[in-house]
């Protein structure tokens, strides 16, 4: 070989070598700049799914649809990639690559294995792609009995929040303690909403894991069921517009930002109250030289044969309420009063459960395909907003009508099942994981949203009709 070729031959290597490292060079930086952009974008995506679903994902939390749902980060990851980005591609495999084979590193796979878990930034479960995902515990009832399972805890936990709203009315109100009033700020519901954001604090944050060792469908009747029951947006929000129908619009702004502030630091307190009382449990146990018993050990619903008699017990007791409720209804209806009203409360407020119920498994799914405003809990937000323009509506017939027997009915449905179907102590829940996120302008703008809708529509559906005929 000449020197001519062997000189040639040189600057050919020369020559592929610098485009080589130019190419992995200019990889590495594409890499590198990709990479904050991708993570950003992921975690915004987890972040605004974790704060939508921190108070109820409905149906999705039952033990069959979770599969399913793990994968959702994968199909966030996947709708990234669709949009023209890549995962990273560490360093010293970008040098293995070059050492081997030039042209690997065209051909070669941008995307790094996804991890084995990623963890939320308000979560503390862990998310993980099916995949990766080792396989869960057999489930012990199938996908029917699960549903009548929740459906049988929602009813009954519901009845036990509507007759709890009903005791606390009746103690802070008028008649007792004095403290709330139909015409005032302090309206007869906030009590009820306070004390229901507090327990979500406990059963909804804290304890909620340890709740759910016990049994997953005890947590969704204690949360939903009870503490959905106990509170209402509903009832918050017709309290208002009864103040604007006085002309009093400075008492009905203040009921509002007064009832929105106490109800949020009433779930703060009880997240800290019940952080404070696990730091005793805990080093109580460490002093005595006791080991910690697993949570809910003796108690736990592990078996197809406890499911089973736990579902029958229910029922039971479900029929039993039902029956005392029609029966005292029925002697009260005639007289009318709130007694009546009650009763009839208790037998239909189990239907305005199971309806938010399942439009909560639309929290955290956003809107289309693409899942735009994620962030947004759509499910509570649905529920809310109509049980508050039923409300309304139902207001401005008792108002037409002016009937005992109408008046009875109405109240009945208006207590029971809107008080149940909308909720303050899940848009409670949603809110303060909001207001904790990298993003609290969400915490406020989901309040604003709420409110604004439901206080608007239903100055348009019950005001209004008030005012221009003349309504007492």
């Amino acid at each position: 070989m000449d020197q001519g070729t062997t000189h040639d031959s040189k600057f050919r290597t020369s020559g592929s070598f610098g485009r080589t490292i130019s190419v992995s060079s200019s990889l590495r930086r594409r890499s590198l700049s990709l990479s904050s952009a991708v993570a950003s974008q992921i975690d915004d995506e987890i972040e605004s799914e974790s704060v939508s679903e921190a108070g109820d994902i409905g149906d999705r939390a039952l033990p069959s649809k979770r599969h399913s749902e793990s994968g959702s980060l994968c199909l966030s990851i996947n709708n990234v990639l669709e949009d023209g980005m890549e995962f990273p591609i560490p360093e010293n495999n970008l040098l293995q690559h070059s050492s081997r084979d030039p042209v690997a590193l065209n051909t070669g796979s941008a995307v790094t294995p996804l991890p084995e878990k990623i963890v939320s930034p308000i979560s503390t479960e862990p998310l993980v792609c099916p995949e990766y995902k080792n396989q869960e515990s057999k489930k012990t009832l199938p996908e029917s009995l699960e549903y009548i399972s929740c459906l049988v805890h929602l009813a009954v936990f519901g009845i036990l929040g509507v007759l709890s709203r009903y005791l606390l009315e009746k103690l802070f109100g008028p008649s007792v303690a004095g403290v709330t009033s139909d015409g005032s700020i302090l309206y007869l519901d906030l009590p009820s909403n306070m004390v229901g954001s507090f327990l979500m604090g406990w059963w909804g944050v804290v304890f909620k894991g340890d709740i759910s060792k016990v049994s997953d469908y005890l947590v969704i009747g204690l949360n939903t069921g009870y503490l959905g029951s106990l509170t209402t947006f509903s009832g918050w929000n017709q309290k208002m517009l009864d103040l604007t129908v006085d002309g009093h619009w400075v008492l009905a702004f203040l009921g509002f930002f007064i009832g929105l502030f106490l109800a949020s630091h009433s779930i703060i307190f009880g997240i800290e109250t019940a952080k404070g009382f696990r730091w005793l449990l805990k080093r109580y146990s460490t002093s005595s030289g006791k080991e910690t018993p697993k949570s809910g050990s003796n108690w736990k619903v592990d078996s197809c044969k406890r499911h089973l008699a736990v579902i029958l017990a229910l029922t039971l007791l479900l029929c039993a309420l039902w029956i005392v409720s029609a029966v005292l209804s029925k002697e009260e209806f005639d007289g009318g009063g709130r007694a009546a009203e009650l009763w009839l409360g208790c037998i239909v407020g189990p239907i305005g459960v199971w309806i938010r119920w399942f439009l909560a498994r639309l929290n955290g799914r956003g809107l289309g395909k693409a899942g735009t405003l994620r962030w947004v809990p759509f499910g509570t937000l649905i529920a809310n907003v109509s049980a508050a323009c039923v409300m309304a509506a139902l207001a401005t017939v008792k108002k037409a009508v002016d009937t005992k027997t109408c008046n009875t009915v109405a109240s009945g449905i208006q207590f029971g099942l809107l008080g149940c179907l909308s909720t303050v102590s899940t848009f409670m829940a949603e809110f303060n994981a909001m207001r904790e996120s990298t993003s609290p302008w969400r915490a406020y703008a989901y309040a604003l949203i709420t409110i604004l809708i439901s206080f608007g529509l239903g100055i348009l559906i019950y005001s209004v009709p008030v005012w221009t005929k003349g309504y007492n």
